[in-house]
């Protein structure tokens, strides 16, 4: 379906500091015989066209974009124009007193995060490319469609409007669940192929674990293919998806540390560093549900109790602590998407090894069982 050799899709991981999966990551995988994902959330249009043509010229190979297009978030306005609608959670001083209208300005300062300077910041210095916006998701899509990209991934939201426009330029759809009721609801609308995420997985993901969501997804939306996300890293979780009904695999943190990946150096040591065991779940970053490395910005947010706001408000909220930490180079506060594999990563590596590496794990798992050894 896909013209692809191995069935490892590579998740398209992109935030609202820019993509972890760029064109060299992208074009890497899908050399590799994988199908490299941009991630391109919250990216602008004019941002995601240079993604994609700067993938193309890295390789001939089929490649995908990955965009969201949640319902709830405002229909237009920029970062300044919805900054002044922000609720902010009410903060209460260090005696417990009188209340602090600014509660992100009180967390800046208990983190120790200088005020920004309006430079090279977590979002300053790419504010042009950065977009919230019902309207702007649209455009994001539109791109895609102009170029013909091979396969588009729909993050989070619904892509049925696409789906006809889809199928005339020969773009195969994925869309991304963490449930079953989702799953079906996609299926109906007629997406080509699912990509089911655990709770295991980084970034935006679901309350289910891979092992039992997989094959209830499998089960719910027959014949359409299952791609299997969440805890996926080397080739045993490769047979593993097969054996649970699984087409194939959509990985995302087994790649956070390879050499192409859009990814600071601080956090890929983080990475090789980690166990099961170093991941949080939150929704202070993005205002849904996702995983990160644990970070002292979570910690103190959950700690206090301070509710979040829906995306993408909780995101613009957060920008001046963001930008204050990566100016003073304080990259502990500044927020890794990762999910629980990185307890498996040990080693930084091109992306090309990680993908031959599952492939002849997967290929070893599979004689030995073909052959009734252990």
């Amino acid at each position: 379906m896909l013209d692809i050799e191995y069935p490892i899709v590579l998740a398209g991981m992109g935030g609202m500091g820019g993509p972890v999966s760029g064109p060299e990551l992208v074009a890497a995988v899908s050399n590799a015989g994988g199908l490299g994902v941009l991630g391109c959330a919250f990216l602008s249009a004019r941002k995601v066209d240079e993604m994609i043509r700067e993938t193309k010229r890295l390789t001939d190979k089929p490649f995908g974009v990955d965009t969201i297009i949640p319902p709830d978030v405002p229909l237009s306005g920029t970062t300044a124009e919805l900054k002044v609608d922000l609720d902010l959670p009410v903060a209460k001083d260090e005696a417990g007193g009188a209340d602090e209208p600014d509660v992100i300005d009180k967390l800046r300062r208990e983190l120790g995060v200088p005020v920004p300077s309006g430079g090279k910041g977590w979002l300053s210095g790419i504010a042009d490319d950065t977009v919230w916006t019902q309207e702007d998701f649209k455009k994001q899509v539109e791109v895609i469609l102009e170029h013909r990209v091979p396969v588009w991934a729909a993050g989070l939201g619904d892509p049925s409007p696409w789906l006809e426009e889809c199928r005339a330029k020969g773009t195969k759809v994925i869309g991304v669940v963490g449930g079953v009721r989702g799953a079906r609801r996609l299926a109906r609308a007629g997406v080509d192929i699912m990509a089911a995420s655990g709770y295991e997985a980084g970034g935006h993901n679901g309350r289910v674990g891979t092992m039992v969501l997989i094959p209830q997804v499998v089960d719910a939306i027959s014949p359409v293919p299952v791609l299997a996300g969440g805890g996926i890293g080397d080739g045993r979780g490769l047979v593993a998806a097969l054996a649970l009904g699984a087409v194939g695999v959509w990985c995302g943190s087994v790649f956070l540390s390879t050499k192409e990946a859009i990814y600071e150096e601080y956090h890929k040591q983080k990475i090789l560093e980690s166990t099961e065991d170093d991941t949080v779940v939150s929704k202070v970053i993005t205002g849904k549900q996702s995983r990160y490395l644990k970070n002292p910005l979570i910690n103190a947010w959950d700690g206090a109790g301070l509710p979040t706001l829906p995306m993408p408000m909780q995101s613009i909220a957060i920008i001046p602590i963001l930008d204050g930490a990566y100016e003073a180079n304080m990259m502990d506060i500044v927020p890794a998407p990762a999910g629980q594999v990185v307890g498996m990563t040990r080693e930084i590596k091109p992306a090309k090894q990680v993908v031959e590496e599952m492939v002849k794990g997967a290929m070893h798992i599979l004689e030995q069982l073909s052959q009734g050894g252990d």
